[in-house]
C-alpha cells in the first residue's frame, strides 16, 4: 500500500531545505545577538493551558486546535502557537529567578486546522522571541526594531510594519461598548462568525476578511485609550524613531488571541494577497499571572516561517544551498577505494564539502551522478594515478581536466573554490 502525507501537511526536502536553513541561521544569529536564549517546548500541552491563555471564544481554541484523549483520559491539545507554551515553562522553572529581563526564542512546528492553501498549513512553523520582566516602553520599540533588522538581514524589501495599541482591560471595555454601538445596525448583515464575535469578541469584528466594508469607518481604539495608555503608546513610537524603523499606525490591528494588551503589531509583505502577514506580536503583560506565576510584564512576537519563504520566493532572492557539493571523489575498483577515503578525510578536515562515491558505478555513472548532485569539482582516479601519486582534477561546469600530484591538489581546490 502507498501512503500520502496528511492534508495541510508538507514534507520539505530539496532545494527548499535551503531556504529553512538559510531562515534559521539568520534568525538565531540574530536573536542571540540580541540576547535571547533558546527553549524547547513540548508540541502537545494540556488542553486548559490555551483555554486560559488564547481564550475560549476565539477561533483559535473554538474551531482550530487539535485536541485528543491520551490514554490516561487526559485531554492534550497540539500546540497551535508558542506563546502559551514558553510561559508556561517560563512560570513552571521558575525563571523569574533567572534576571529580569529575561529572553526567551523558539523555533518549531505548530498545528491548526484551518483550510489548507497557499502559505496556510495544518502543521506549521513559527518562530518567536519573548521578553518577560519589564513593561519599559523601549522593550516594545526594540522587539519591532529587531524584526525589522532581521527582515532586513534576509534580504526582504516589500514589506509593511504596523502597529497598533488596544489599550488595557479599561480601554477596552470603553472600546467594545462604542463598537456595539457602531455595529448595531449592520450586524444582521454581516457574516455568521461575525454575528457571534458581536457578543463574545467584537473587537474580532475589526479583522474580518468577509465584511471589511462594515469596518472600514469604524471607531479607531486610539480614541478610547486611557491617558497611561496614550503615553506609552506616544512612548513606543518615539523610541520607534530612535532606533529609525519605518512604519504606519493601523487601529484595525487587534490581534487574534485574547492574552494581548497595549502595543499590537503586524509585518505585512506586500505580494503575498490574502496570506500577507508573515509576523505579528504584542504585549500580554497579564498572562503570566494568568498562568501562575508572579505578575510579570512581557511582549513578544511569532514569525510565520513558511510565509517567509513565500515572500523571498517573491521577492526572487537569491540563497546560496549550503548543502551544494564542492567536490566529488570518483575512482576506478576496489584497491582504490582506501585511497577515496584517505582524501575525502583530507578534504573535509580542510572544510571542504565532500562526496565520496559510495556505489558501484563505473567512471562514467559516477561523473553523471556527479552532475545530479551539483558538484562543482572531481577528483578521478584508479590504481595507475595511484602509483604516480596524481589525481585527475575536473571542473564540472566547463568539462575541463587536467592532472595534479596529490600533494598539492588540496591547496588547488581550495584556490578554485575561492575563486567561483
Amino acid at each position: 500500500m502507498k501512503y500520502s502525507k496528511i492534508k495541510g501537511t508538507q514534507d520539505i526536502f530539496g532545494d527548499d531545505i535551503k531556504y529553512w536553513n538559510f531562515l534559521e541561521k539568520n534568525l538565531r544569529e540574530i536573536l542571540i545577538k540580541y540576547g535571547y536564549h533558546e527553549i524547547r517546548t513540548p508540541i502537545f500541552e494540556n488542553t486548559e493551558l490555551f483555554y486560559r491563555s488564547i481564550g475560549e471564544n476565539t477561533d483559535v481554541v473554538q474551531k482550530e486546535m487539535y485536541t485528543f484523549k491520551d490514554k490516561g483520559e487526559r485531554s492534550i491539545t497540539l500546540r497551535p502557537e508558542g506563546t502559551a507554551p514558553t510561559v508556561r515553562a517560563y512560570v513552571e522553572n521558575s525563571m523569574i529567578n533567572f534576571g529580569q529581563p529575561y529572553k526567551l526564542f523558539y523555533i518549531g512546528p505548530m498545528f491548526r486546522y484551518e483550510k489548507p492553501q497557499s502559505g496556510r498549513y495544518r502543521q506549521f512553523h513559527q518562530a518567536g522571541a519573548e521578553i518577560f520582566g519589564t513593561d519599559f516602553p523601549v522593550a516594545d520599540a526594540e522587539v519591532i526594531a529587531m524584526l525589522d533588522k532581521f527582515f532586513k538581514k534576509i534580504g526582504l524589501r516589500e514589506y509593511s510594519i504596523k502597529i497598533n495599541s488596544i489599550g488595557s482591560l479599561e480601554s477596552r471595555n470603553k472600546y467594545r461598548e462604542v463598537l456595539k454601538e457602531y455595529y448595531s445596525d449592520k450586524i444582521d448583515n454581516m457574516c455568521d462568525d461575525c454575528k457571534r464575535r458581536y457578543n463574545t469578541n467584537i473587537m474580532r469584528l475589526l479583522d474580518c476578511k468577509v465584511d471589511k466594508e462594515y469596518s472600514k469607518d469604524a471607531p479607531s481604539i486610539l480614541d478610547s485609550l486611557t491617558d497611561e495608555d496614550k503615553e506609552h503608546f506616544e512612548n513606543v513610537k518615539s523610541f520607534l524613531d530612535s532606533f529609525e524603523v519605518e512604519y504606519e499606525i493601523d487601529s484595525s490591528i487587534v490581534r487574534g488571541l485574547d492574552y494581548y494588551n497595549l502595543t499590537a503589531f503586524e509585518v505585512e509583505h506586500n505580494k503575498l494577497g490574502a496570506q500577507s502577514v508573515i509576523a505579528g506580536g504584542g504585549r500580554y503583560d497579564g498572562l503570566v499571572k494568568e498562568l501562575g506565576g508572579p505578575n510579570t510584564p512581557a511582549i513578544g512576537f511569532g514569525i510565520g516561517i513558511e510565509r517567509v519563504i513565500l515572500a523571498i520566493k517573491e521577492e526572487k532572492i537569491e540563497i546560496n544551498n549550503p548543502e551544494e557539493v564542492d567536490v566529488y571523489i570518483a575512482y576506478i575498483g576496489k584497491k582504490s577505494a582506501k585511497t577515496a577515503i584517505e582524501i575525502a578525510n583530507i578534504l573535509r578536515d580542510r572544510g571542504i564539502k565532500t562526496y565520496l562515491n559510495i556505489s558501484k558505478r563505473n567512471v562514467s555513472g559516477q561523473l553523471k551522478h556527479a552532475n545530479k548532485v551539483n558538484a562543482k569539482f572531481s577528483v578521478i582516479f584508479g590504481n595507475e594515478e595511484i602509483e604516480k601519486d596524481i589525481v585527475t582534477f575536473r571542473d564540472m561546469e566547463s568539462g575541463e581536466q587536467t592532472q595534479v600530484e596529490r600533494s598539492w591538489f588540496v591547496d588547488l581546490i581550495i584556490e578554485k573554490l575561492n575563486n567561483r
